[in-house]
């Protein structure tokens, strides 16, 4: 195990702002508590970055990790997973590389709905729909972000009264950046093909979405200017260097217990409260000032290919499982028969780990039936580097899942 004391002195050497030169992303697959004690081991020395699970507290025996090694250990976690036998694959041999290759240029003059936009770009964007669709799209802020940022909440739909909701927001973590793309297509698609096709104009006549285009506004904007692997919010912690809260564990529901951090330098970082962090907040008060109204919440992840619903803090089975675990079901069904896309489907604690604060579990506890966690492509091959070219089939699927929830909703609720 001398080994991996050599890894201690190197890997605490970064600086921002940063590449990703001979970083690898490896998946581990331990076999053993054994093997997951040894990974522990490796993540304590390295300061791995774990993708799946969300952190090394959630690795199992017979469940996939998949880690990032950053280059100055690369070389000697690759050797040292090689001598414990564990069986591994390297995904990503150069993270520079494959996130060069993401995006197919690095220019950007307007807004498209298969490229991945910055912040700014989404902003003017989300006015300009809401200008240019009076009757089907408004544009409200529902709160600030902890470094000045508005969030903005587009409202889309046929104005009308007593309409049932359901509330969509993407953007929680800033690296899944195939997630806020889910949202602005999303929008797009509502306003061409309203009054064209049958479905989508009784879904608008009847329902208004409240879509949330970026949620994580801070961490989004830091992921294009420092750190393209950034997670969490960018809130100063009180006695602690580190930045930032996990906005999918700072959520009443079981908070800060299984599956989250106490610690402020975790990528899993519960904060300090419930609803500490602003934009928490700003989302949590909306909601709980529509409860009347809003009948679903759906929060768009990746990556993983799966289709979540509560509990995700806890083992127990949701009072309304068996319907959640159908429309799942359905949903799932109408997504993979567009491209064959494979999705799992089922409790998050069961389906993929147990993590306490998530937002889906806390609007389900505060009574929104139909609660559900996107966890969008891939399953690996590209993970957080999903290419652009990729943007256009995973939201012309995902748009058949979310359209089977709302059918559900409007027919149910």
């Amino acid at each position: 195990m001398w080994t991996i004391l050599i890894l201690v002195s190197i890997a605490a050497v970064s600086a921002e702002p940063r590449g990703f030169q001979g970083e690898k992303v490896f998946r581990v697959t331990p076999q053993t508590y054994k093997d997951v004690e040894f990974i522990k081991t490796l993540a304590d020395h390295a300061k791995l970055d774990f993708w799946v699970p969300d952190s090394v507290d959630l690795v199992q025996p017979g469940k996939r990790v998949d880690f990032r090694a950053e280059s100055q250990v690369a070389f000697d976690v690759q050797a040292l997973l090689q001598q414990s036998k564990i069986p591994f694959d390297i995904m990503i041999d150069d993270l520079e590389d494959a996130l060069v290759k993401q995006r197919d240029s690095n220019i950007r003059a307007v807004h498209s709905y298969e490229k991945y936009n910055d912040l700014d770009t989404i902003n003017a964007w989300s006015a300009n729909i809401a200008a240019q669709n009076p009757s089907l799209v408004s544009r409200s802020q529902i709160g600030t972000s902890y470094e000045g940022r508005p969030l903005y909440l587009l409202k889309v739909g046929r104005s009308g009264s007593n309409k049932k909701a359901v509330f969509l927001d993407c953007g929680f973590h800033a690296r899944e950046w195939v997630s806020p793309a889910f949202c602005q297509w999303f929008v797009r698609d509502a306003v061409q093909s309203y009054g064209v096709d049958s479905q989508v104009t009784n879904l608008l006549n009847n329902l208004d979405f409240y879509v949330l285009p970026v949620f994580n506004v801070d961490g989004y904007v830091y992921t294009w200017t420092t750190n393209r692997m950034w997670r969490k919010t960018r809130s100063v912690n009180s006695g602690s260097t580190c930045i930032g809260t996990d906005p999918n564990r700072n959520f009443n529901a079981g908070w800060c217990t299984t599956g989250a951090s106490s610690r402020a330098c975790d990528d899993t970082y519960c904060g300090s409260a419930p609803e500490s962090e602003r934009e928490s907040k700003a989302l949590a008060n909306f909601i709980r000032s529509n409860l009347s109204s809003i009948k679903a919440y759906l929060t768009i992840h990746s990556y993983s290919q799966m289709l979540l619903f509560p509990y995700s803090y806890t083992y127990a089975v949701a009072k309304d499982h068996t319907e959640l675990n159908n429309v799942a079901k359905g949903a799932v069904s109408a997504l993979t028969a567009l491209y064959g896309t494979k999705y799992t489907y089922g409790p998050g604690g069961a389906t993929i780990y147990l993590a306490a604060g998530g937002s889906d579990d806390w609007a389900y506890d505060t009574g929104v039936k139909y609660c559900y966690t996107f966890e969008l492509r891939d399953t690996g091959r590209y993970g957080f580097t999903l290419p652009e070219s990729q943007i256009k089939p995973t939201c012309e699927e995902t748009l058949l899942a979310v359209k089977y929830i709302a059918n559900h909703v409007l027919n149910n609720a």
